[in-house]
């Protein structure tokens, strides 16, 4: 990572606001009934915000479960795949379990 870059990083969750976004993982998803391009500007602007809880609603509202290829258009599944994996790798360092236990967890 280029040392110049740094400074626009956040320090990492502390183990509440984990545990916070793992509460918002299991809530009900809120379904916007807007038209697509408009949904996926908005995911898109809460994955790049670097916000954690933002993070944790994009995952809730696109996570179809095990329906996933079915339910899902190419573009749903690229937003869900990116945030999915942004918060994983997060809980994973803090909680500082390997992918597969982090997984379960939640």
């Amino acid at each position: 990572m280029p040392i110049n870059k740094q400074s626009n990083l956040r320090p990492l969750s502390t183990i509440n606001q984990v545990n916070k976004s793992i509460s918002i993982l299991k809530g009900k998803p809120k379904i916007k009934r807007s038209m697509w391009s408009r949904r996926a500007q908005e995911y898109e602007q809460k994955i790049t915000s670097g916000k954690i809880y933002e993070l944790a609603e994009v995952v809730r509202d696109l996570n179809k479960g095990d329906d996933i290829m079915i339910d899902q258009s190419y573009s749903e599944r690229q937003l869900f795949e990116k945030a999915y994996e942004r918060i994983i790798s997060e809980f994973q360092i803090v909680l500082n379990l390997s992918l597969e236990n982090t997984q379960k967890k939640n």
